[in-house]
């Protein structure tokens, strides 16, 4: 059985962030930030113009994610070590006597435990789905998408719909 798949790797699928992540044992890194790098590999079936996956919708579907993280503080919302809250236009995040305070507008909160590159490469994943669906782009057997925090360092998922 013959298998397609479309790649994108594009030198605009970047975004500049903040964040921190937590470790077993109390230990939390200082807040610091990465250049961020995102891949994405879609497979499914050609549709009856021979497309995976429009090259034009995967990418300004992409963009748009990667757009909403760059410059921004990333924070994740489903953590049971960092509490994050919103306050008279700010988001307070505190790790026992640790707080930072943050400009709303500066913020993202992600719906993940953690900020780690993996959770970031799974957020993105699942929203790049959403969109693909939304956007009636065909049917996606495999999805994978990869974040690099730095050179030589990434990580990634891979999501099979329906499986």
């Amino acid at each position: 059985m013959d298998s397609y798949r479309v790649h994108l790797d594009k030198d605009d699928l970047v975004f500049c962030a903040a964040h921190f992540i937590t470790y077993g044992g109390g230990c939390c890194e200082s807040l610091h930030g990465h250049n961020y790098r995102v891949s994405v590999t879609v497979e499914g079936e050609p549709d009856r113009h021979g497309l995976v996956v429009d090259f034009l919708v995967l990418q300004e579907i992409m963009e748009g994610l990667v757009d909403r993280l760059d410059h921004r503080t990333l924070l994740p919302a489903a953590s049971a070590e960092i509490q994050v809250r919103r306050e008279d236009g700010s988001v307070l995040a505190r790790r026992g006597d640790a707080e930072y305070r943050f400009p709303e507008e500066d913020v993202v909160l992600l719906p993940v435990d953690n900020t780690t590159a993996e959770r970031i490469a799974a957020h993105l994943a699942t929203r790049l789905l959403e969109e693909l669906e939304e956007a009636e782009a065909g049917p996606v057997e495999r999805l994978e998408v990869e974040v690099e925090e730095s050179f030589g360092q990434a990580a990634s998922v891979e999501l099979k719909p329906g499986a």
